[in-house]
């Protein structure tokens, strides 16, 4: 009995191993953080992520306040193929502004972002874990692997309308942003690092650069918790921002999220908190699968899933 097991077991851990394409049983989203992910959604999947917030600013030595709201909206579009994602990013911001005895209600399109991200490396793909049947310290020990980061680039342009009052000019303009994205998966997939360098209004008078890192902890099927340090400068703003937060999963395609936000400077203090929702339409996904022993590549493993599909 104890032999038809341990063939058992072997036989299982002999299987070719599979890859599968970056589509996830449950939908993952950018909320309600500000990093951008490595992975794309998925060939021909489609996500919505968006939300409301509200903010509160001081600037002591301007001597200016503004409070108000703003709207969030990202769509996430899966085209082409499955390490391809093109992305609008919009912020809609309404605030009233007061400096002196002065009041001023402002509000419009604080970014409008479109761009694409492609991920240039996986660490997941041609890796298996091995597993040690006769050592449980072995299949327990620190898996180094997971220290390699996943690699994407993002690439889009920043529109600005003229007169804008979120802008540092009252022109139009059009202008670069580009992003280089890592993302770790840590302990068994519990931990999420994630990292963003960021290069925002290249051609502008005022470049703007900056970072973001984010740790997400998975605590059960439903919660997720994380915190975030966002950092940027430029000769028009820079400041750095402490952000955390949770989401709750509603079904494997909705998620709802709360966050708040807090500058670490008051030039000016910044505190601002919000609510979200995201929803993901994958009803068009097929599932690629990668068979590594054989040498499969991502169009033939395709074409091999479309052949199962008819048959």
């Amino acid at each position: 009995m104890f032999k038809t097991k341990i063939v058992l077991i072997v036989a299982i851990l002999l299987i070719p191993f599979i890859h599968y394409g970056q589509h996830t049983d449950q939908i993952n989203s950018n909320r309600p953080g500000e990093t951008m992910s490595a992975f794309a959604v998925g060939k021909s999947v489609i996500q919505v992520e968006t939300g409301i917030y509200g903010i509160k600013q001081n600037h002591e030595i301007l001597n200016y306040d503004a409070n108000g709201f703003g709207l969030d909206f990202t769509l996430r579009w899966g085209l082409f193929m499955e390490k391809l994602e093109l992305i609008a990013d919009l912020q809609y911001q309404n605030e009233k502004y007061t400096q002196l005895f002065n009041v001023t209600n402002r509000s419009a399109l604080k970014q409008t972002v479109l761009g694409a991200k492609y991920l240039i490396y996986d660490p997941f793909k041609n890796y298996e874990k091995k597993v040690n049947i006769y050592s449980w310290k072995a299949n327990h020990q620190f898996d180094w692997h997971q220290l390699i980061p996943a690699v994407s680039v993002f690439a889009g342009a920043n529109f600005t309308a003229a007169n804008n009052p979120y802008s540092f000019s009252p022109e139009a303009s059009i202008s670069p942003k580009i992003m280089l994205i890592t993302q770790n998966h840590l302990g068994d997939g519990k931990w999420v690092f994630v990292t963003n360098i960021i290069a925002d209004y290249i051609t502008t008078d005022y470049p703007s650069y900056g970072y973001v890192l984010t740790m997400t902890r998975g605590f059960n099927d439903k919660w997720s918790g994380f915190i975030e340090n966002q950092g940027f400068k430029s000769d028009f703003y820079s400041d750095a921002i402490v952000r955390g937060g949770a989401a709750y999963l509603l079904n494997k395609d909705m998620q709802i999220d709360a966050s708040i936000s807090s500058s670490l400077k008051n030039t000016p203090s910044i505190l601002y908190g919000g609510v979200g929702f995201s929803w993901r339409y994958d009803a068009k996904y097929q599932e690629v699968r990668m068979n590594i022993d054989s040498g499969d590549s991502e169009k033939k493993a395709l074409k091999r899933a479309k052949k199962i599909k008819r048959g």
